[in-house]
């Protein structure tokens, strides 16, 4: 009868023990994966920031380029009127 509650006993010991670990390790996991979502959070904030700071970077330089081939552009009129007048003298 002794053996019995001795071998129950031990049983009940180790499924404790068993259950300690899972818990322990269930613990040791969900830290795991905070310090993980966080370090992705953080490479993902970082990458937005570039491809923002290229994005303006070629917006800006849209807007000079924009704004030469609107001077060019104006300035072949003005080269097309003086040829029109001229043509129109003679």
């Amino acid at each position: 009868m002794l053996e019995i509650k001795t071998l129950i006993m031990r049983k009940i010991i180790a499924l404790l023990a068993v259950i300690s670990l899972g818990i322990a390790c269930k613990e040791d996991t969900k830290e795991k994966i905070k310090e993980a979502s966080s370090a992705v959070s953080t490479d993902v904030k970082e990458s937005i920031d570039s491809v923002k700071t290229k994005a303006e970077g070629v917006i800006d330089s849209s807007k000079v380029g924009a704004k030469e081939l609107l001077v060019k552009s104006a300035e072949k009129v003005e080269q097309e009127a003086k040829k029109i007048k001229e043509s129109a003298k003679e």
